[in-house]
């Protein structure tokens, strides 16, 4: 059983595949979850703590924006940790927000691809047809990984 990081980190789609096919998702809403039932944090709908955007220095310098930072701290151990990746380009979902979030989204992309472990990009699906060639190489890719 492989950890495979899934990009976007919020997709339940790429969670649920990745889940079916025996291996372990490595995303932001199971992190969050834990953080949420964390009595350390006092606010549950901020979900970090003072002490994240710290963590975050490991990713990036102390002039990136404390919400880059913020939300590498999260995400960056994810990557880390993981065995695999799964990245989607041009969701349309990511494309919209603040600055930081697409500048933590394309520093993602780069920490994935600095790790050198396996990875699969794909275009995210615009048709059904497109679609189920999505899930097709998500399923062969995943099983490439139980050998």
């Amino acid at each position: 059983m492989a950890k495979v990081f899934i990009h976007p980190p919020n997709s339940l789609i790429l969670h649920d595949l990745v889940e079916r096919f025996g291996h372990e998702p490595l995303s932001l809403p199971k992190e969050v979850g834990k953080r949420v039932r964390d009595p350390e944090i006092d606010s549950p709908p901020m979900n970090v703590t003072p002490r994240d955007p710290k963590r975050g220095l490991k990713y990036a310098a102390v002039e990136v924006p404390s919400g880059v930072r913020g939300r590498l701290a999260i995400i960056g151990p994810l990557i880390e940790k993981a065995d695999a990746a799964i990245l989607v380009r041009n969701v349309e979902d990511l494309s919209f927000g603040c600055v930081g979030c697409d500048r933590t989204n394309e520093f993602i992309v780069h920490l994935v691809r600095r790790r050198g472990i396996p990875t699969l990009e794909l275009e995210y699906p615009e048709d059904e047809e497109e679609a189920r060639a999505f899930v097709r190489e998500v399923k062969e890719f995943l099983e490439s990984l139980e050998g």
